[in-house]
């Protein structure tokens, strides 16, 4: 049974005490994460699962090369089932020796039976196996992941060819700047999980399995009779579906730094949707809203964008955990103390933010809706100064590039003060009075090259 089962088992019991669910993590302060594909792929029941087929891979290839008898591998592989082992009493027996692989051993050599038990683990050490198992889970959580991005890049393509021409403020530094589209913001939304999608696809694609023995000499595998441990290693990687490594990596961190990096590339990428949601969507913008927002506790007027809000919290926090994993780089020795034993929350964590922020982004994107009239609307809060950029370029040949400062400077100070448009106050000057004010006016009509770089955003594959 898993942590995630277990933990409803009791739920129409009432309260229990603090030690009735200890060791369970079915996600009570994580809905960020919580129910989502990733948290399967990461639980308990499937890390347990994912050490058990990296023993039994390792069985299998040893008989398959002559290094264990015929049904050893078919033993171990049959014995290696998780929900023949208890999650609970691996964790608790874990603290005796550190990590939970040594008293796994112990529990499947005792489940494969005396005739074969002695081939389980044979010649590995506890940092193979975990670190192997460690790939497993990442490549199975990663898969989870970009199926996910998929359909977010899909629903952002769409929102982007809608609103091509849909016209808005562009915000720079919090305020009105000049205008943009809809669009061209879309489509950059949609770059960014392209560029995340494009490196978990290379950062899934060279995931190693780990076999270095004791100290990363592979010395134990030669004393059981392999004479070709280069082999051996290719031939478990293969079996697993890994990259097989140059070398035995226990404290050369390399496919731990590059996951910590794609996932916090993702988590942020995804933030910047989220954020900008979140902006679009307070109360007094309302350009935008979550197609289905959460409810208040106190507030029965609310429709708080959960959505956003939970993909944000993942990118807030991915950073500090990947600069966790990151620090653990500095690796002392063959094997390290500490410094390995970092990773494995951190890594967990990281793996089940970003498949949660992933798996949030696919409703949020696909259920978003845009309010193209407050868009619009918005655009006249400055009373024309949003095109003012566009006027300073436009007046300079008509009246001097002094004058038209000048000019331009005055009436931005009226507009405020009188309440009255920029293209009425402009009107009024007799030096403009053969210039198209209208067409130069509209913020629709100055929205530069938005179009054309959405069309070129949206070619990319």
């Amino acid at each position: 049974m898993t942590s995630a089962d277990s933990a409803g088992t009791n739920a129409s019991a009432g309260p229990t005490s603090p030690t009735d669910s200890a060791g369970s993590d079915a996600g009570l302060l994580a809905p960020g994460w919580a129910l989502s594909p990733a948290a399967a792929a990461t639980a308990d029941g499937a890390y347990l699962q994912a050490l058990l087929d990296a023993e039994a891979a390792l069985t299998r290839v040893q008989a398959r090369l002559g290094l264990a008898p015929d049904g050893a591998g078919e033993a171990v592989t049959e014995a290696a089932r998780a929900e023949r082992f208890d999650v609970r009493s691996l964790a608790e027996r874990a603290r005796a020796g550190g990590n939970p692989v040594i008293p796994l051993v112990t529990d499947l050599t005792a489940a494969v039976g005396e005739e074969y038990g002695p081939y389980v683990h044979r010649g590995a050490t506890s940092q193979d196996i975990l670190d192997t198992a460690t790939m497993l889970v990442a490549t199975r959580t990663l898969y989870l992941v970009l199926e996910d991005l998929h359909r977010v890049q899909m629903a952002l393509a769409r929102l982007a060819a809608e609103h091509r021409d849909t016209v808005l403020p562009g915000r720079t530094l919090t305020q009105h700047a000049v205008p943009t589209t809809f669009g061209l913001k879309a489509a950059g939304w949609r770059s960014l999980v392209l560029d995340a999608r494009d490196r978990v696809i290379e950062v899934r694609d060279d995931l190693p399995a780990q076999l270095g023995g004791a100290a990363g000499t592979l010395a134990a595998f030669t004393a059981y009779g392999a004479r070709n441990t280069v082999a051996l290693t290719g031939a478990f990687a293969r079996e697993l579906g890994l990259d097989a490594p140059l070398l035995p990596w226990h404290t050369l961190r390399t496919p731990i730094a590059d996951l910590a990096c794609c996932l916090a590339f993702t988590a942020g990428a995804l933030g910047k949707i989220a954020t900008d949601v979140l902006t679009l969507a307070r109360t007094e913008i309302a350009e935008l809203a979550e197609g289905s927002g959460g409810g208040s506790s106190a507030m029965p007027h609310k429709a708080n964008p959960v959505r956003s809000t939970l993909i944000a919290a993942a990118a807030r926090r991915a950073p500090q955990l990947a600069a966790t994993l990151y620090g653990s780089m500095a690796a002392e020795d063959e094997r390290p103390a500490g410094a390995w034993h970092a990773e494995w929350e951190p890594l967990r964590d990281l793996l089940r933010l970003v498949g949660g922020a992933a798996h949030d982004a696919v409703e949020l994107v696909g259920g978003l809706r845009v309010n193209a009239e407050a868009m619009r609307e918005h655009l006249d809060l400055t009373h024309g100064l949003v095109v003012s950029e566009r006027l300073s370029a436009a007046l300079a040949p008509v009246l001097g590039r002094a004058r038209a400062k000048a000019l331009l400077t005055e009436l931005a100070r009226r507009t405020y003060a009188e309440g009255r448009p920029l293209a009425e106050l402009l009107a009024e000057e007799p030096e403009l009075k053969d210039v198209d004010l209208d067409e130069l006016t509209d913020p629709a009509r100055y929205t530069g090259s938005a179009g054309a770089l959405t069309d070129r955003a949206l070619e990319r594959r």
